[in-house]
C-alpha cells in the first residue's frame, strides 16, 4: 500500500500541488481507485462521503488531461449545485499547478456566463445533469474530445431523478469514455447502470464504519414534534459546539429554526433548495470560513460538502432515507478528528428509528432532555463563546496565494480580449514564458490572469508600461 502520492506516476506540477494542500498519504479508495484510473480501467466503487473520494478520480484526470488541448477531455457529473462547486474547487486546486481550467455547470446560474467559460480552453467540466444536458443540445459543451467521464454519488442522482437525464448524456458522448461510478450504496438501479455502461470495470468497496462509529459519538433523543425547538436550544447551550450542522427535511422547517434561532440570540445562517444559488454558495462560503457556528439546512448540504471543522451535527428531523443519515453525520468526524452526530424523533417515528440503527449497525445512546436547572448552569459559557468571534477559517485555496499571483486586467471580451492577446503580452516580459502563465478567465470588462512561479510582481510591474491588445491597461493585483 503506497504511503506516499510521490509513488504514483504523476508529474511535478501534480504533486507540487498535493503538497501545497497537505495530501500526504493516500487514504484506502485512493488507494485503489488512483492506479486503475492511471491505467485506463472503468472503475465502479463503493464509498462513503468523506473518504477521500474526489481526490481518488480528480487526481489521476488531473495528471492525464492534455494541457494543450482546448476542448473538455473529461466530464463530472454530481446530483448538487453545492457537490458541483466543491469538486470543481477540488480539481482546480490539484490542477492549479499544471494549469487545469475546471468550469462549473450547474442550474438557476446565468447560462450565458456558463457559455462564455466554455468557450476558453477547458480540460476538465463539472455539472449537474440537467444544466450539462442543456449545453451539450444546445451546441456549447463540446463533447468530441471527452476521454473520460465520472458519475458521482450516482445513488443520489437515482433518489433525484436524474439517472435518466445521465442516460441521454452518455449518448452524446464519443465512443466509450472510460467510466468511472461513485457511490455510497448499490441499490439494483445503480448496479444496471454500471452493466450497460462500464465496461469489465474494477470493483472497489471501502467499508463506511470508521466514518460511521470510530470518530462520531451518536446519541438520541425522543421528543414531541412540539418540544424540537425548545429542546434544540437546551441541547445546543449543554453541547456549546465549536461548529454545528442542524438538518431539516423541509424548506419551511428550516426557515423556522433559522428564526427562532436567530430571535433567541443564536447567530446562523440557512441554506435550502428555494433559496437562490449566489445567496446558498455566499452562506456556504461564510460557514466554512467561520464566520457563524450553526448552519440550518436540508439535505442538500449533507451530501459531499467538504467543511472540516464541523463539531455537531443535529438531525432536528429524523432523515427521510436511511442513506441520508449516514450522509448526514459524516459532516463531522472528518480527517480524523472526533464528531458528535445528535438525533431527534418522535414516539410515531420509534419503528424508523430502530430500522435505522440496523441499517447503520450502531446502536444510539439514548439521553433524556436536560432538566431546567441544568441547562441555567451551563448558560453563561454557552453565552460567552457566543459573544467570542469563532476562529477563522481559510479557505482551502489561500495556501496557494504565496507561490501563485493573481492580477486584474481592466478589459475583457468586450474589446474582444482574446486569452492570447494576454498570453502574447506577457510572454515578451524578460524572464516570463508561457509555464509562467496559470488560469487566464476573460469576463465582460475584465480579466484575470494567475501568475505562477513566484513571478508576479515582476509581471505586475511590467504590465504598468506594456500595451495590451493596443493601448495601455489598468493592471493591479487581485487581494484574495
Amino acid at each position: 500500500m503506497p504511503s506516499s502520492f510521490i509513488e504514483y506516476p504523476l508529474s511535478k506540477e501534480i504533486l507540487s500541488a498535493l503538497e501545497q494542500l497537505e495530501y500526504h498519504t493516500p487514504t484506502p479508495v485512493q488507494v485503489k481507485v488512483i492506479p486503475e484510473i492511471l491505467a485506463g480501467r472503468d472503475v465502479l466503487a463503493k464509498s462513503q462521503t468523506g473518504s477521500g473520494k474526489t481526490a481518488s478520480f480528480g487526481i489521476p484526470l488531473c495528471e492525464l488531461v492534455n494541457w494543450d488541448e482546448n476542448q473538455p477531455q473529461a466530464l463530472v457529473l454530481t446530483p448538487t449545485r453545492e457537490l458541483a462547486i466543491q469538486v470543481k474547487e477540488d480539481l482546480f486546486h490539484i490542477g492549479r499547478f499544471k494549469r487545469i481550467n475546471v468550469p462549473v455547470l450547474y442550474g438557476r446560474s446565468p447560462f450565458y456566463r456558463q457559455m462564455q467559460a466554455l468557450k476558453q480552453k477547458t480540460h476538465i467540466v463539472v455539472g449537474t445533469p440537467g444544466r450539462v444536458l442543456d449545453h451539450m443540445e444546445r451546441g456549447t459543451l463540446h463533447t468530441s474530445s471527452i476521454r473520460y467521464l465520472v458519475i458521482d454519488e450516482a445513488d443520489e442522482m437515482l433518489n433525484m431523478g436524474f439517472l435518466e437525464q445521465v442516460k441521454t448524456i452518455f449518448s452524446h458522448l464519443p465512443g466509450h469514455p472510460i467510466t468511472l461510478l461513485f457511490s455510497a450504496t448499490m441499490p439494483k438501479e445503480i448496479e444496471r447502470l454500471a452493466q450497460t455502461y462500464l465496461l469489465n470495470p474494477v470493483r472497489v468497496e471501502i467499508k463506511h464504519q470508521t466514518v460511521t462509529v470510530e470518530r462520531i459519538k451518536q446519541t438520541a433523543f425522543r421528543v414531541e414534534e412540539k418540544d424540537k425547538l425548545q429542546l434544540l436550544k437546551d441541547v445546543l447551550i449543554l453541547q456549546n459546539p465549536d461548529s454545528c450542522i442542524v438538518f431539516c427535511n423541509t424548506q419551511e422547517k428550516v426557515d423556522m429554526v433559522y428564526q427562532d434561532l436567530m430571535e433567541f440570540g443564536i447567530p446562523c445562517g440557512k441554506i435550502h433548495g428555494g433559496m437562490e444559488q449566489d445567496d446558498r454558495i455566499s452562506v456556504m462560503n461564510q460557514f466554512r470560513r467561520g464566520d457563524f457556528r450553526y448552519l440550518i439546512a436540508t439535505d442538500v448540504a449533507s451530501r459531499g460538502i467538504d467543511i472540516n471543522h464541523v463539531t455537531h451535527v443535529v438531525n432536528f428531523d429524523l432523515p427521510r432515507a436511511k442513506e441520508h443519515y449516514v450522509h448526514r453525520i459524516g459532516r463531522t468526524g472528518r480527517n480524523g478528528r472526533n464528531g458528535i452526530a445528535i438525533t431527534f424523533y418522535t414516539k410515531q417515528e420509534t419503528q424508523a428509528a430502530r430500522e435505522l440503527q440496523t441499517y447503520i449497525g450502531f446502536r444510539w445512546i439514548y439521553v433524556t432532555p436536560p432538566f431546567t436547572e441544568l441547562v441555567a448552569q451551563y448558560r453563561s459559557a454557552f453565552e460567552e463563546k457566543l459573544n467570542k468571534k469563532p476562529e477563522f477559517k481559510p479557505e482551502k485555496g489561500s495556501i496557494f496565494h504565496g507561490s501563485i499571483t493573481k492580477i486584474h486586467i481592466n478589459a475583457g471580451r468586450k474589446i474582444k480580449l482574446r486569452p492570447v492577446d494576454v498570453v502574447g503580452t506577457i510572454c515578451n516580459i524578460k524572464g516570463v514564458t508561457s509555464m509562467d502563465i496559470g488560469i487566464i478567465d476573460v469576463q465582460g470588462v475584465s480579466t484575470f490572469v494567475e501568475i505562477l512561479n513566484g513571478k508576479g510582481d515582476k509581471v505586475l510591474k511590467a504590465l504598468q508600461n506594456k500595451p495590451i491588445k493596443g493601448r495601455l491597461r489598468r493592471v493591479s493585483k487581485v487581494n484574495y
